[in-house]
């Protein structure tokens, strides 16, 4: 990156069930406009605005973007399944760092129905249908299971059968989940819940029981984006700056290797964590808070060693040991990641990036990380697309 990348200001809206939300441009422009005050920016000195859902229709991200303001900056819509609000965020920092404005506001929202995830349309090719037919090729399908949890499942018994993994250690995800989500206003579930009812909650897909799966959401968040120059001229917030990122892609591992943790984004992860380590000069043990994509318990076992916060083998010792939450190596998911706070698709990306940014503040209240300096963020998209993003505060 050519420039700095100052995070001026945040914003998101508490996170609902599916029928109890406002309508996505009433959302979408509720958390830009808790950005924009947050930053202390007028809309109209947004230069261009990166806007991330899933569920809509071509220009939904100008609808919501309207509600704030029509001053006639360009609006780019990015769908990139759950990788949507963090691929609009990258590409919001790629166009300050390299010159081409001066300020940008990235935003995600999504308005869901309730129940498990469908394809939109069954009249042309499923952009998923390689990675079903490599599933289905390693562990056959299920037509009545949700199609994410035998994918993510499928992880977790590859973990399972190569590392003696128990089942109860993905569980144990849930339980930290919900003790952390009980301090968040933001989230969805609030309730903290004990291993036995999380092992007890009806079985998705073995290992996963439904208390192991994120659940339908609806919601918005925001970030305002601007140069260090932009900050100093205008009097911004600048503490906070994106230190790295990357983006990455599959390739052919995930479909070639037979294995299950590669097709839901393993190698992914693994790449995009190496260049923001290599590209920031730290690595993964001086992270101290991190914000991860945990749809399923399955996929933070897995991630956790893919971002190198353990070594391959070694996540069910840092969950035993609970080095993943306050008083251990890395506080990860304070905000009770998406298993609790919620998954509305679009927006995780940028309330990932919320949470971190209070929390390099320290404004995140009962969850403040205490001394956090470097913080993490892991957003994974099957299809597929990984962005991971390293803030630091100054």
């Amino acid at each position: 990156m050519s420039r700095t990348v100052c995070v001026a200001g945040v914003g998101m809206i508490p996170f609902t069930k599916p029928g109890a939300s406002d309508s996505y441009p009433k959302m979408g422009a509720a958390a830009a406009k808790a950005a924009l005050k947050d930053a202390g920016v007028d809309y109209g000195l947004i230069d261009q605005a990166y806007v991330g859902y899933v569920f809509g229709d071509s220009t939904s991200g100008q609808a919501a973007v309207y509600g704030v303001g029509l001053s006639g900056i360009p609006v780019f819509n990015v769908n990139n399944n759950c990788a949507s609000g963090s691929s609009a965020l990258f590409l919001a920092r790629q166009a300050i760092a390299n010159g081409s404005v001066e300020c940008a506001l990235a935003l995600g929202f999504e308005q869901m129905v309730a129940g498990a995830l469908k394809p939109a349309y069954d009249d042309r090719p499923s952009p998923m249908q390689r990675f079903v037919e490599t599933m289905t090729a390693l562990q056959g399908i299920e037509p009545q299971t949700p199609r994410a949890a035998q994918f993510f499942g499928g992880g977790a018994r590859v973990h399972m059968q190569k590392y003696g993994t128990r089942p109860e250690t993905f569980a144990r995800i849930s339980v930290k989940a919900r003790r952390h989500g009980a301090n968040n206003p933001y989230a969805v579930f609030r309730q903290e819940v004990s291993l036995e009812a999380v092992l007890d909650s009806p079985m998705i897909f073995e290992p996963l029981t439904r208390l192991q799966c994120c659940p339908p959401t609806c919601g918005a968040a925001a970030a305002v984006l601007c140069s260090a120059e932009f900050a100093r001229k205008h009097g911004v917030e600048s503490r906070v700056t994106i230190a790295a990122q990357a983006m990455t892609t599959d390739r052919n591992s995930t479909f070639d290797e037979g294995d299950m943790r590669r097709v839901v984004g393993y190698d992914m992860t693994a790449r995009a964590a190496a260049q923001v380590y290599e590209a920031a000069g730290i690595g993964p043990e001086d992270v101290d808070v991190v914000e991860l994509h945990d749809c399923f318990t399955a996929n933070e076992l897995i991630s956790y060693e893919a971002l190198g916060l353990v070594s391959e083998g070694g996540a069910e010792r840092f969950i035993m040991d609970e080095d993943n939450t306050y008083g251990g190596r890395v506080v990860v998911n304070p905000s009770g990641g998406l298993l609790s706070k919620g998954h509305p698709l679009g927006a995780t990306g940028l309330a990932q990036c919320v949470e971190l940014v209070w929390q390099l503040r320290g404004q995140a209240e009962a969850r403040q990380v205490q001394g956090a300096r470097l913080a993490l963020q892991h957003n994974l998209g099957l299809g597929g697309a990984c962005v991971v993003t390293l803030y630091q505060v100054a």
